[in-house]
């Protein structure tokens, strides 16, 4: 296989598509996962404050270590001090290099950034047009509590505006009525853990899809990272998750005139970083992914943003520290970090790729990414931004930014693969780039 080429303008994201990934075999084993969590354990009981001895070696040795794992060195900046989550870790998304940890691989709740796990396990079996219509059955069973977008009951929904449900408002409602069109809760936690497992996230056990606390239910920061690096490679997860506003259906009714009418009502992204509030801006760059906070879990998030060329992913789990708005405040802190440390620091770990991964040979041209959605363009394609658009049903999302480019290679997670495709974030990360 030929040396990789050198990305192009510091634009190019190198990485393999979704199709690709799930036809892969790894090239070399890695370290037995910790033991699983125990079905038994309470939700209700607030987690440890202190790491086991015993974590997972997923990714490198230095990532089963208790507290922060980083190579200081001459040139690296030093961490920031006021970080007081349980777990972070931040990653170079396109290699797959970790550049510092701090108990990535404890098994703590993880809320509803579990929903990247259930978006990218279900995302590709439905048309974003088939309709649904709503019985009681579809919202059984959610906890009480829960984040809702607003789902009636006899009203008819487009798998598009679901998954909008899903990703701006964490609707549990919407998770549900995926979950019903997938034949089920039962069977979409099994081919949730099916999928975990795939993915080398052996960390995670899912109990209930939408991420609510449940006994025994746990994932890591260096699992959801998994979760969002895979995501991240769907057209169709990328546009959902980087979307600020959307219009949501709303209930039909009878106006003053007797009419029947169904007037759609606003939501938006509750991801602060990206859609920002009053003690926090939108971060520079930020395009993605998905947050969640439970009593059991505190809150969670797991954030993607580019700048100068560069994509990082950082995770944090449940911030000791209770101010507004904490764990985004204290994602933004890692994320300057990263990306001053990038290039300078020498890794302590790998996202591994999938079970399944091995060397492939992606000719130009190949069939589109997993989803319904695949981006389209041929080989030698400009990499020229495109201007944001209104997404169908209303939604302002992003498009992306770059077009698709054949026959590249790049060395992901320490092994070698031919990719046919780059892998665009959404031309908002580049518009924000003024932003402090």
């Amino acid at each position: 296989m030929s040396a990789p080429q050198k990305k192009t303008a510091g634009r190019s994201l190198l990485v393999t598509s979704a199709a690709a990934l799930s036809s892969l075999a790894l090239t070399a084993p890695v370290a037995l996962a910790a033991p699983s969590p125990s079905p038994s354990a309470s939700p209700s009981a607030s987690p440890s404050a202190t790491p086991p001895s015993n974590m997972s070696t997923v990714g490198g040795s230095r990532l089963g270590r208790a507290d922060t794992q980083v190579n200081l060195a001459s040139g690296v900046p030093v961490l920031p001090k006021d970080i007081t989550a349980r777990s972070w870790i931040v990653t170079d998304a396109e290699s797959g290099d970790v550049l510092a940890a701090h108990n990535a691989h404890w098994r703590l709740p993880p809320a509803s950034t579990m929903k990247m796990l259930f978006a990218d396990t279900v995302l590709p079996k439905f048309a974003k047009t088939e309709k649904h219509k709503v019985v009681p059955s579809d919202l059984a069973g959610m906890g009480a509590g829960s984040s809702l977008v607003g789902i009636k009951e006899g009203e008819t929904y487009t798998v598009h505006d679901l998954w909008l449900g899903v990703f701006l408002r964490s609707g549990n409602d919407a998770v549900r009525v995926l979950s019903a069109m997938n034949k089920g809760v039962a069977k979409t936690v099994t081919e949730m853990n099916e999928h975990a497992e795939e993915l080398q996230a052996l960390d995670t056990h899912v109990v209930s899809p939408d991420g609510y606390d449940a006994p025994g239910q746990v994932s890591s920061a260096y699992d959801l990272t998994l979760f969002a690096r895979s995501g991240l490679q769907k057209k169709d997860f990328r546009e959902y998750c980087s979307t600020v506003t959307a219009k949501f259906p709303g209930e039909t009714k009878k106006d003053k005139k007797g009419k029947t009418v169904r007037k759609p009502f606003e939501i938006q992204n509750t991801n602060r970083l990206l859609s920002g509030d009053y003690d926090i801006s939108q971060y520079q760059g930020i395009a993605g992914v998905k947050n969640g906070n439970t009593t059991n879990a505190g809150a969670t998030f797991t954030g993607v943003a580019e700048r100068n060329g560069r994509v990082l992913l950082v995770t944090v789990m449940h911030p000791s520290k209770e101010e507004h708005n904490e764990v985004y405040k204290e994602t933004a802190k890692l994320f300057d970090w990263g990306f001053k440390a990038a290039g300078k620091v020498q890794p302590v770990g790998e996202l591994v790729p999938p079970k399944g991964a091995a060397q492939s040979s992606a000719q130009p041209g190949d069939a589109g990414e997993a989803g319904g959605s695949g981006d389209s363009a041929g080989s030698g394609a400009s990499a020229k931004p495109v201007a944001s658009a209104t997404t169908d049903g209303g939604s302002r999302g992003m498009e992306t930014a770059l077009a698709i480019t054949g026959g590249l290679l790049v060395l992901l997670a320490g092994a070698a693969f031919l990719v046919n495709r780059r892998w665009p974030l959404p031309d908002l990360v580049r518009r924000r780039s003024s932003r402090p």
